[in-house]
Order: structure tokens, then sequence, then C-alpha cells
């Protein structure tokens, strides 16, 4: 599941820039330190899988003190970028600002929460890794929003994404069918936050205070 969640996550951004009219340099600096953060969490996510696979775990706990780090790092650079692309009237086309604030914003609170409380559990690892993975799925809507022909969806869009982020949780829930006969209540809990997350979505996303913000930071 690491393996094919950072092919995922790399390759929705590579069809992105193929595809977009800019140059490296020419994107905000705090752009450029948002993909270093989110994609130094990806792999150090690949890496933590493999070093339990081998044994590691010492060193997979040494690592996890710094991912433990990135993660808060990434709560507030997920934030403060969304933010700035309202200001600087980055918001992609396909998404209403406001829906755009909220989808982002309450998607990388999601993603905090689940990793701390996977972090908190860190004992117990059949919690652990369920919520880790749950939480690292939450944060994939950018990368499949660059590979879903999202302008054709329409209001669909985040829809589209939401079920594209529950393809990966349903996968780990099969899984545990197979081989333990029944669904860890993990799962339960890291797909109840992604539904939760993208439910809030609509109506935050057009609420009047939600609305007024947005037009504040357009300004």
């Amino acid at each position: 599941m690491a393996i094919v969640i950072a092919v995922t996550v790399i390759f929705g951004f590579t069809v992105n820039a193929a595809r977009m009219h800019w140059t490296f340099l020419s994107l905000p600096w705090h752009v450029h330190l948002h993909a270093g953060v989110f994609l130094s969490w990806i792999m150090i996510y690949v890496v933590q899988n493999w070093l339990i696979v081998r044994g590691s775990v010492a060193r997979h706990r040494q690592l996890g003190m710094i991912g433990a780090g990135i993660t808060a790092v990434m709560v507030v650079l997920g934030i403060v970028t969304t933010v700035m692309a309202i200001k600087q009237h980055r918001v992609p086309p396909f998404f209403p600002p406001g829906v755009f604030l909220v989808l982002d914003v309450l998607g990388v609170i999601g993603f905090g929460v689940l990793t701390a409380w996977a972090i908190a559990l860190r004992k117990q690892a059949a919690w652990h890794k369920r919520l880790m993975l749950c939480g690292t799925i939450l944060v994939m809507s950018p990368a499949l929003g660059r590979i879903l022909p999202m302008p054709m969806l329409g209001a669909f869009a985040p829809l589209a994404v939401f079920a594209s982020m529950a393809v990966f949780v349903i996968a780990g829930m099969l899984y545990d069918l197979r081989l333990r006969g029944r669904i860890h209540p993990a799962y339960y809990w890291g797909g109840g936050v992604l539904v939760v997350t993208n439910g809030l979505v609509g109506p935050l996303g057009f609420s009047p205070p939600v609305l007024r913000l947005v037009e504040r930071l357009a300004a």
C-alpha cells in the first residue's frame, strides 16, 4: 500500500508538471517548501514500512521521531499553502474557492489527527499501522485531483476525489477480511474521518462565513 500510494502521488504531480505551462522558479517559495515537506513524508512512509518488513524496529522508531516533527509542519504548511493559493488567485478553476479551502484544510487536519493518534498508539502495532495508512491516504487528494479529469466532472469533482481515496481504505479492509476474517476497528475510525471531512466540504464550503473569508482573502 505504501508503494502504491507513493507511485500514485509521484505520477499525479509528474503528469501535472508535464501539462502545465510554467517554469520551476516561477512558483512561490512556499509552494516549493510545501512540495518538499509533503514528498518527504511519502518517502519516509515507504521507508518506515520497509524497515518494519526487514525487522529494523529500532531504526523505525528513530525515524518515527523525525516523522512526527514533519507531521506538525505538514499541517501548518498545508493550511498556509491553501490560504496563499486563494490570496494569489491560484485556485483550480473546477473548484469553488470555498470548497477548495475547506477540502484542503479539513484533509490536512484529518491527516494530522489520524497520524497523531497512530503515534500515540505506536506500541499497538495493529492500530498504529492502520491509522498511519488512513492518515496518509487523506493527504493524497491533491495528487488524485491531478490524475482525475476534474474539469469534466464539474460539481462531482470533490466526490470523485473522495471516492478515489475511499478505494485505498476499502482495499485495506478487504485485506483484513481475507487475512484476519474481520475488519480491524482502526479502519472504521480512519474511514470515518475520511467520510466526515469530505461530507463537510459542501455544507461548509458554501456557508456564509467561509464565503466571506474567501472574499477577504482573495481581495
